[in-house]
């Protein structure tokens, strides 16, 4: 298509970007779609890595009852497979908990990662309501541990990392206890496997199976939006300009870009300036890290019938380990990815995961090696990495974050996310700049499916639109 001229200009084609985008081509609309990364996918990111593919951003389909993802997948004939998320402890000195401890463990584990704790009325940090509820599940099945206190501080250090590796966050305490989350009904862990979750994108774009895709829609990739100049008069038209200098026209855009970007960018992205209580809510709503180290080898070694492996640090070994390596003592477990046997996942969150994306890559893989040799203890023998990838959600500058949580500094604000995702308007009260993206969901950020749930709102809000 020549002219520079369209319906509608998506801005970022991770989820919420390619939800809109295919919603509202396959309405007939002629839409403009602009990615500043050289791939579909936002902070969706599947990988050819050691025998299969791996995922660096979204591991998993968080639920099966109205969740679009999940739907798709069942309709397209794609079989999700359940990952359990049992967990296998082992200490530092390469020991493992006696199997009632371990029983406890793996209990507390999964009451955090389904969600099952019972939330308390009121705002308030979820680290303190954590750390109580452990206690007193300890107090009840195993309460001579009380007395342990160095497995106590274990434990609640054990926890913290896992509060932080499923919020994104850099402390529990950071968490507002009273979250707006609510997870979908069905299993909670569902994995694309061997497809890998782009199969998701593929699929929406029409693209699967050398798919012709949506004829009245055009994507641009590496190219990244600079202005969004939006008018005020309903006569006018959205510009949108590029860093290489490209200019495009539309009667509408919607901006699904992370509220990282946001944050970064807002000041210069918009012309006019955004409104107060926009520019209030994208300071105020909290993005955090999760980060990923990936090591393959050359075949698999470790003896494990677990998903996960998780790292217990005794307080005198912890003690001993060199500042410089301190990161380490912050991953909370390795896992096993679905879509490809030969390689373990590390996973670690906030300061510690920015720490781990700048570092030299041979110090990261070198460091994960002991970390793994340590933990298993002198009956197994760590084999050399084949290969090494890891994520940057941070320091990539189209992300900034790996997703939004609710956090205590935020609690005083409930309403910014529906500030956030409010459109902007022209005289005539016709949405010329719309917002999508999980930090857009009131319910489910954070999660793919309710990213794209939020570039269905938005697509609909402008067919609904008689002048579009």
């Amino acid at each position: 298509m020549a002219s520079n001229h369209y319906e509608v200009i998506i801005v970022g084609l991770g989820a919420a970007g390619v939800a809109a985008a295919s919603t509202l081509a396959r309405a007939g609309r002629r839409v403009l779609a602009l990615e500043a990364q050289g791939r579909v996918g936002g902070r969706v990111h599947s990988v050819p890595f050691g025998e299969g593919i791996v995922e660096l951003g979204a591991e998993w389909v968080h639920g099966e009852e109205d969740n679009t993802v999940y739907e798709q997948a069942v309709k397209h004939n794609f079989p999700l497979v359940p990952q359990g998320v049992d967990l296998i402890t082992y200490r530092s000195d390469g020991s493992k908990p006696d199997q009632d401890v371990q029983e406890l463990i793996n209990v507390l584990v999964e009451q955090q990662q389904c969600d099952e704790m019972e939330l308390p009325d009121t705002p308030g940090r979820f680290g303190e309501h954590v750390a109580n509820h452990v206690k007193q599940y300890i107090k009840e099945k195993k309460p001579e541990l009380l007395d342990d206190e160095d497995f106590m501080e274990q434990m609640m250090d054990f926890i913290n990392l896992l509060v932080n590796n499923h919020n994104a966050s850099n402390d529990w305490n950071d968490v507002n206890a009273l979250d707006k989350y609510t997870p979908l009904d069905g299993y909670l862990y569902l994995s694309w496997h061997k497809y890998g979750f782009k199969t998701f994108f593929d699929i929406l774009l029409n693209t699967h199976n050398n798919g012709p895709g949506w004829p009245t829609l055009d994507i641009e990739l590496n190219k990244e939006v600079t202005q969004i100049d939006w008018p005020q008069d309903y006569k006018d038209k959205v510009t949108v300009t590029c860093k290489d200098g490209s200019v495009y026209t539309a009667q509408s855009t919607i901006v699904t870009v992370s509220v990282g970007v946001l944050k970064e960018r807002h000041t210069n992205l918009f012309k006019p300036k955004l409104p107060e209580v926009k520019i209030n809510a994208i300071e105020r709503i909290s993005i955090g890290v999760m980060d990923k180290i990936l090591l393959s080898f050359d075949e698999v070694w470790w003896p494990l019938d677990s998903a996960f492996v998780g790292f217990l640090w005794r307080g005198e070994d912890k003690k001993k380990v060199p500042k410089e390596s301190f990161w380490t003592t912050r991953i909370f477990a390795a896992s096993r990815p679905m879509g490809s046997k030969n390689v373990l996942t590390f996973w670690t969150s906030g300061e510690i995961g920015k720490l781990v994306e700048i570092l030299p890559e041979d110090k990261v893989k070198r460091e994960c090696r002991q970390l793994l040799q340590k933990f298993m203890g002198a009956d197994i023998q760590v084999p050399e990495p084949s290969g090494i990838i890891r994520s940057t959600w941070f320091t990539n500058p189209y992300t900034r974050g790996s997703y939004t949580f609710d956090s205590v500094a935020c609690a005083p604000y409930p309403n910014s996310r529906t500030d956030l995702a409010a459109p902007l308007t022209d005289s005539s009260g016709r949405p010329r700049v719309l917002f999508a993206g999980e930090a857009t969901d009131e319910t489910h950020f954070s999660t793919v499916h309710g990213a794209a749930e939020t570039g269905y709102r938005e697509a609909s809000k402008l067919i609904r639109n008689s002048q579009i």
